[in-house]
């Protein structure tokens, strides 16, 4: 059987990041339009993702003629150091584009992926970086105990509530009901705590979603936002840009996009959700 010769090629390199070997791994299109993709990857995992995901976008967008370039944080996967999370990664994100940009030589236009901790680690990153001219974001994290206490609420507890199948189990017993009302006492306090608290508000560090806000407001190139409909950290996304003023205004601007994928989970699992990732990506970078 004769197999279809792939339209890239793959290289492994190390390249230094605070004097410690960073690892990843180049997509070389063969037949390059202009485009490089730097795939940031979230943690705790390594360049390969979830269900390879990282590695099959990666392939396919190098197939369709986009270099790509993804890498393991310091500490993380092949690459040494101590352990980086998302909020201490510009270091590494600005080394590989660094290397990336040095090693491919045909890029015009680099644009930054990251799913997760990660999507919220390359808005910190693009915010303060001329070279990066796009962003794709798939399920960005904005993570606060205010904040996934109120999807709770209003995916969880209001349908659950609202379910005759529920109250069915409750009258059969076969829900433990006391175990449910301290649940939901848990998330109620979880809301309202907050907002009782009386503070100079001018005196507060940002919190993680107005930092995400703000990065993004800076940013002025392209982003393309990916969302899960079946996923806790789309949702607080999603409400928060629903319900604050920055977010509201952000989604308004002629170069945001956004596709829903109401069936899929937060990695995409399956392969039909990663395949439509694979697409959507691709169709937007071909509009840039």
């Amino acid at each position: 059987m004769k197999h279809k010769e792939m339209a890239f090629r793959e290289a492994p390199v190390v390249f230094t990041c605070c004097g410690e070997e960073v690892s990843g791994i180049i997509h070389q299109a063969k037949n390059p339009i202009g485009l490089g993709v730097l795939l940031v990857v979230g943690g705790p995992q390594y360049r390969v993702g979830s269900h390879r995901q990282f590695v099959l976008l990666a392939r396919f967008l190098a197939d369709n003629g986009v270099t790509v370039f993804r890498f393991d944080y310091r500490g993380m996967g092949d690459s040494t150091g101590p352990i980086q999370n998302f909020e201490q990664a510009n270091a590494d994100i600005k080394a590989a584009v660094d290397f990336f940009l040095s090693e491919v030589k045909n890029i015009q236009k680099l644009i930054l992926w990251g799913l997760c901790d990660a999507a919220s680690a390359c808005c910190f990153y693009a915010a303060q970086e001329e070279r990066v001219q796009g962003l794709v974001l798939l399920n960005p994290w904005v993570r606060t105990e205010q904040g996934e206490s109120e999807v709770f609420l209003k995916d969880y507890y209001l349908k659950r509530f609202c379910s005759w199948g529920f109250w069915q189990k409750i009258l059969s017993g076969k829900v433990d009901y006391k175990s449910s009302m301290v649940s939901l006492n848990e998330k109620l306090v979880g809301v309202f705590k907050k907002r009782s608290l009386i503070v100079d508000e001018t005196s507060q560090p940002l919190s993680l979603p107005e930092r995400v806000l703000t990065s993004l407001e800076q940013f002025k190139y392209p982003v393309l936002f990916i969302l899960s409909g079946k996923d806790l950290t789309a949702k607080e996304f999603i409400r928060l840009v629903d319900t604050d003023i920055k977010g509201q205004a952000l989604m308004k601007r002629a170069n945001v996009s956004r596709i829903d994928l109401p069936a899929s989970d937060h990695t995409f699992s399956s392969e039909e959700w990663k395949n439509k990732v694979n697409i959507v990506t691709l169709n937007w970078l071909k509009v840039l």
